[in-house]
């Protein structure tokens, strides 16, 4: 097997190639930066501009299945210009792909799986969203989602299968939304956003990576949402990444016009609630290795401190060679 992978440097994509090489499965990936195009056995990089529709078909050698993870972070300023960025740069993505696609035999190719969003789903504190949900949330995070699922779509003109998984919040100390909610915990500055009563679908980032591996080596389609079993709301997270770091969590609730005031429209990813169902993943039989909060925090966090002692131990160790 190899996979081609879009967005290979990114959060998801480091989790999912390191996966890779420990299965020994070969890897092909895509960059905007020639700097970090690398040719290694099983890891080799290839160019491309999706704001110029260029990529060096090369890329698709020996591809039996790809990954789509490109699309600019929503975890930035939503300025006018920005949103338009966040947009483009998922839609050009998928249009570069489909350029490199038509002009190769790909006929060896038997999957592709692309990111998605939980965003697409309603705002609710009631509901529990499937895969069939049909509203779309009436929102920009939505509208990006909704153009975003449609132009994955037109990849079912090809013989190979599509998959979809949204994603909801990846749990990770490397990068993502819980480094940012952990800091002022540390600093004994934490507190829930809002009412506290939103919910948080969240995931592991090895669920998560497992996950997209899973769906491609069962050749799955259609839409998976990438969230573990057990949602909290958001009064909950945060004690729970407070109890991990051994930190109190004493202040009142921060109001959402204060967070509204620092963060503009972007602050509605704090507020959203949408409670999600990973039943459909199950159903297929992928096991999750980390069903709830707790546990997912502490394997994040023990891991952590454990490299760091290492690090600790090691620099010591030279000061004595």
């Amino acid at each position: 097997m190899k996979i081609l992978i879009t967005g290979a440097t990114g959060l998801v994509g480091s989790e999912i190639v390191r996966l890779c090489k420990a299965k020994h499965i070969a890897v092909n990936y895509l960059t905007t930066n020639r700097q970090k195009i690398v040719s290694e056995e099983n890891y080799q990089g290839f160019y491309w501009n999706p704001d110029a529709n260029e990529i060096d078909t090369n890329c698709f050698k020996g591809v039996t299945a790809i990954i789509n993870l490109a699309g600019a972070s929503i975890s930035k300023r939503w300025t006018k210009a920005y949103k338009k960025t966040v947009l483009s740069s998922r839609i050009k993505a998928l249009q570069t792909l489909q350029q490199g696609l038509n002009g190769i035999d790909h006929s060896a190719i038997t999957s592709f799986v692309s990111a998605s969003a939980i965003g697409i789903y309603p705002h609710s504190f009631a509901s529990f969203y499937e895969e069939d949900e049909k509203q779309i949330d009436n929102s920009f995070l939505g509208e990006v989602v909704a153009a975003w699922e449609n132009e994955i779509d037109s990849f079912n003109n090809y013989s190979f299968k599509v998959a979809k998984i949204r994603i909801g919040l990846v749990m990770s100390s490397k990068g993502g939304a819980l480094p940012e909610m952990a800091k002022p915990i540390q600093y004994y500055a934490g507190a829930a956003y809002g009412s506290g009563k939103q919910w948080q679908s969240w995931i592991h980032i090895n669920d998560l990576a497992r996950m997209f591996l899973f769906v491609i080596q069962h050749e799955l389609d259609g839409i998976y949402n990438g969230v573990g079993p057990n949602p909290v709301n958001n009064a909950k997270l945060i004690k729970e990444i407070a109890k991990v770091l051994q930190k109190p969590v004493f202040l009142p609730n921060i109001p959402r016009f204060a967070l509204k005031t620092i963060l503009g429209e972007m602050s509605y990813l704090l507020f959203a609630s949408q409670r999600v169902s990973s039943k459909k993943i199950e159903e297929e039989g992928f096991i999750f290795n980390y069903q709830n909060v707790c546990r997912a925090l502490d394997a994040i966090y023990r891991k952590d401190n454990a490299e760091r002692s290492i690090n600790s131990m090691s620099s010591r160790t030279k000061e004595y060679v």
